[in-house]
């Protein structure tokens, strides 16, 4: 009960525009007093151990990811290759052409928080042109950059493809069979379901309406920006370099960072500003994750988990599927795909790894389904949603409708179909 109050607590506050920053150590204490631990060291040392265990891991990733979108975003690149990617599509498919953009900028390695400041430009212009209703540009955000690019596609480097290397002995290219079905399942699911609700908001008469205060959007000359092959070819780098090289992340990342400066050197006098920038914002993106980290140590932690665990364990279906549910549900309880993943593979990583070995289960196939369900998880109070919404300047009860369905059930679906599969003996 106490882990239920807890992450009621959390989504309210969260849905109200607190900061995940200073409710997930207050809710952690609420968790922690009704759950009968006391409350300081519940703080000082649970709360803290997981909150600095993971900053510990993966803050070198979030530095490098941060400070390579950055340089994408400030040279002109991402919008670069976004405009063109536009200009091949055509501006009435909006919807379409915002999600290619989204899509590759994420495959390429450009953290998510970057490909939203990135591509909102362009998403208004098009959005504009193609005279849709900006109800629809959050949810068209999601399926691009948070869904099949982020968890399913084989090679993505996105943190949630790393980190289940470790726990499972894979790489990112782990199962993939898999990772294209799922991808499938989430593109084209999604993609059709945004076109329905296209047509149904046209019909309607919703259609689409100026930004204002500080979310209006000014236009952007396209010549005055760099080429776009020498833009796509840092994305490019990043991905080869650590699928056909097998190098590792930090290594792909700094390659794609040089060559973001060598190819836009006349801008090197805004080198250090990017640079600073990202660097900043890596502190933060590692913040937030590992403040919801830390509340899910606390949960783990507590007497209330046990009962959890054994509900995980005893479920009557394959491994992948308590594993695919666990996941899912401890990312649904920090409002954080990678935050969620983590902390399952923390408690329960070991256990799973030992039923795969001994019951002769791909670890593969564990790797990809601990990708593609931590990703199904997108509730109202998910950290990067509510930053997707401030930057629109829309609201929940304008969008989470349709980011609930492409973002979460559709992901769901994906993860059955995958988990099926794997159960055929499919990788």
């Amino acid at each position: 009960m106490s882990i239920l109050l807890g992450l009621g607590l959390l989504m309210l506050l969260a849905y109200l525009g607190w900061s995940i920053i200073w409710i997930a150590p207050l809710v952690s204490g609420a968790v922690a007093v009704l759950s009968g631990m006391d409350i300081l060291p519940a703080y000082t040392d649970t709360y803290m151990q997981g909150f600095v265990d993971f900053a510990k891991d993966y803050f070198p990733i979030f530095l490098f990811g941060a400070i390579f979108g950055k340089l994408m975003e400030d040279t002109g690149a991402a919008q670069s290759v976004a405009h063109k990617i536009s200009s091949v599509i055509g501006k009435k498919r909006a919807i379409l052409g915002m999600l290619l953009s989204a899509a590759i900028l994420t495959y390429g390695g450009v953290s998510l928080f970057v490909v939203v400041f990135a591509v909102y430009p362009l998403a208004v212009a098009m959005f504009r042109e193609a005279d849709v209703s900006r109800k629809l540009i959050p949810s068209t955000f999601v399926l691009g950059a948070f869904t099949f690019t982020m968890t399913a596609l084989p090679g993505t480097p996105q943190i949630q493809n790393i980190i289940p290397i470790n726990t499972f002995e894979t790489d990112t290219m782990a199962a993939p069979i898999l990772g294209i079905v799922a991808a499938l399942i989430m593109a084209v699911g999604g993609y059709f379901y945004l076109k329905f609700r296209e047509g149904r908001l046209t019909k309607n008469d919703e259609k689409f309406t100026e930004p204002e205060g500080d979310n209006q959007v000014k236009s952007v000359n396209e010549e005055e920006l760099p080429n776009w092959i020498l833009s796509t070819i840092p994305l490019i780098a990043v991905v080869a370099t650590l699928n056909l090289f097998d190098l590792n992340i930090l290594t792909a990342l700094l390659i794609g960072i040089l060559l973001i400066m060598i190819f836009n050197w006349k801008d090197y006098k805004d080198f250090i500003k990017a640079i600073n920038g990202g660097a900043s914002g890596s502190v933060m993106a590692t913040i937030n994750t590992s403040a919801a980290v830390g509340f899910g140590t606390v949960v783990t932690a507590s007497p209330g988990f046990d009962t959890v665990k054994e509900l995980i364990f005893s479920i009557p279906l394959s491994p992948y599927f308590s594993e695919a549910f666990a996941v899912q549900l401890l990312a649904m309880i920090t409002g954080s795909a990678s935050g969620g993943m983590g902390i399952a593979l923390e408690a329960l990583g070991q256990e799973y790894y030992d039923i795969a070995v001994n019951q002769g289960l791909s670890l593969e196939a564990f790797h990809r389904i601990t990708s593609v369900a931590s990703g199904a998880s997108i509730l109202p109070h998910n950290g990067a949603l509510l930053t997707l919404f401030t930057v629109t300047g829309l609201t929940h009860k304008d969008s989470y409708k349709d980011v609930f369905v492409v973002g979460l059930i559709i992901p769901m679906i994906a993860t059955i179909a995958i988990i099926l599969l794997s159960m055929m003996g499919i990788n």
